[in-house]
């Protein structure tokens, strides 16, 4: 056997640190990516934000309700020069570096510090200019209140109580003695946020720090005490509870009435068929008139299914616009939001401070060449955006012009195509952006899905189907509305091969009632 050796030539890709943070950083929502880009800045001395009104006319400037501007805003007034590697900058090359850092035009405004890589603009406010880096708690104005004023430094936002705060409070009021105060608030400190006891009376007999030990007749008390509190149903063990409960506490004097004993034998022996919608059974079982049935229905789903959902303390999460659609020019255009496009630029008296060091290392480096990777990064991130949502907007331009029926089937792989892109970028790109549109605010993933095949040979996208269906559904004869089967056969018709339940699938999708529900109800779709 002979050992011998090779050289041989390969190419890999490779994962850089920075290039794994930006791909991290493409994925982020536009909330979320401003966040990030705050804390960078706050961390890094080079970085400085700058404020710009959203109503700035020299940003954006409306034409035929479209916006007029530069693709993307002006990232940096004062930028950092040179590739993302530092060691690929050529410094050797002034007329390189020169060509990159002057436009035409502009180099009396304009000079290069060979030694830190900085642009700097001169006619930007200089050193000398504190007003843009004073604190607003130094200024002239005092603070102080006239004499005999108080002043309340902080205005005070009221919080609405939680499910368990609210049932504590009604708690104290009621007159127990002190063993089954214990019990009722640990009975409350079980039951979830959506107003439920999940756990068993064992179970939280077992944890109750009451001696001796609570019995099951105790507990029992203890849960009826929570479930005649507000609001409604709480504490219940299941949805059926849950719903007896509110209709034992809805109308106390009707419990009588005919609807009421109805819903209340639904609710005990027929959920199972109800959550079905299976009203026929349901009338031939019970031995009603579908009036009758039809008002113990509709008084069911006035109830709550989940008590405890209007104590929710979850922050509302509010979506912006990445990028915005208008006509311009005769085509439909994607523009780049500039609220969201957070604008950098070099904190100019750090700058100043490191003109004497040549050559920066250690902290002071990695702050300068984080700098320069954030300003690029935020030009580079809005650039993709921008690049996936007009090949978007492109192909779907027709969308735009007649609405949901003629949206187009697309994939990623098109768009990849299209923008020369690897599909995971795409992926990316698309994933918790949003466009506004002159038909709402969309989600770009909203473009992208499945589609069936046509008389014609050629694929019709999904969102177009559930257009029609929904379309053949409002157009209906209330007193004979279409089947499944009958929106498949109609389908076929127009072209669109869909399989039944295909069909039943979108027509979920719709929120749009079954056949069974619309002809009780003898109206157009219902919600469930």
């Amino acid at each position: 056997m002979n050992m011998s050796l090779s050289l041989r030539h390969s190419t890999h890709l490779t994962m850089t640190p920075l290039l794994q943070r930006s791909i991290q950083l493409l994925q982020l929502s536009s909330l979320e990516f401003v966040q990030q880009v705050e804390e960078v800045v706050a961390d890094n001395p080079f970085l400085d934000r700058l404020e710009t009104a959203p109503d700035d006319p020299s940003r954006n400037r409306a034409d035929g309700g479209g916006i007029e501007s530069e693709t993307l805003p002006s990232l940096s007034a004062e930028r950092l020069d040179g590739p993302l590697d530092d060691t690929a900058h050529d410094r050797t090359n002034p007329e390189a570096q020169d060509a990159m850092t002057h436009a035409p035009g502009d180099e009396s405004d304009q000079h290069t510090d060979p030694d830190s890589g900085f642009t700097q603009d001169e006619s930007g406010p200089g050193p000398q200019d504190d007003t843009m880096w004073a604190d607003s708690g130094e200024s002239g104005h005092s603070s102080a209140a006239p004499d005999g004023e108080a002043v309340e430094g902080w205005p005070q936002v009221g919080r609405k109580p939680s499910l368990r705060e609210h049932l504590r409070e009604q708690a104290g009021l009621l007159r127990l003695s002190p063993r089954d105060r214990v019990l009722v608030e640990t009975v409350i400190d079980a039951i979830d946020p959506g107003g439920y006891l999940r756990a068993s009376l064992e179970e939280i007999g077992a944890c109750c720090p009451v001696d001796p030990v609570a019995d099951a007749d105790e507990l029992r008390i203890a849960l009826r005490h929570v479930q005649s509190m507000d609001p409604p149903g709480v504490g219940a063990r299941d949805v059926a509870e849950c719903l007896l409960l509110q209709l034992q506490e809805q109308d106390r004097d009707r419990q009588d009435a005919p609807i009421h004993r109805l819903a209340n034998t639904i609710v005990t022996h027929h959920l199972n068929e109800l959550a079905q919608h299976d009203f026929g059974g349901l009338q031939r079982t019970l031995g009603c008139s579908a009036a009758d049935l039809q008002a113990a229905v509709h008084l069911l789903r006035s109830l709550v299914p989940r008590p405890g959902s209007s104590f929710d303390n979850e922050p509302a999460q509010f979506v912006v616009a990445d990028v915005i659609v208008r006509r311009h020019a005769g085509r439909w255009t994607a523009f780049i939001n500039p609220q969201v496009v957070p604008r950098l630029r070099i904190h100019r008296r750090n700058l100043d401070l490191m003109r004497g060091i040549r050559e920066p290392e250690g902290q002071i480096a990695q702050c300068m060449k984080e700098a320069r990777w954030m300003v690029r990064n935020v030009q580079q991130r809005f650039q993709t955006i921008q690049q996936v949502a007009q090949a978007i907007v492109d192909h779907q331009s027709r969308y735009f012009d007649y609405g949901e029926m003629a949206m187009r089937p697309l994939t990623l792989a098109e768009i990849a195509a299209l923008t020369g892109m690897h599909e995971s970028t795409v992926s990316r790109v698309t994933s918790r952006k949003y466009m506004s549109t002159p038909h709402g605010l969309l989600e770009f993933k909203r473009f992208f899905g499945s589609h069936v095949s046509t008389a014609a040979g050629t694929p019709c996208s999904a969102t177009a189907v559930r257009a029609v269906i929904q379309e053949l559904v409002q157009a209906e004869d209330p007193q004979a509305p279409l089947s499944d089967i009958r929106l498949a056969r109609l389908l076929e018709q127009r072209g669109i091969h869909v399989a039944r339940r295909t069909v039943s699938k979108y027509r979920d999708g719709l929120r749009i009632a079954p056949v069974e529900m619309r002809r009780m109800t003898g109206a157009h779709p219902l919600g469930r």
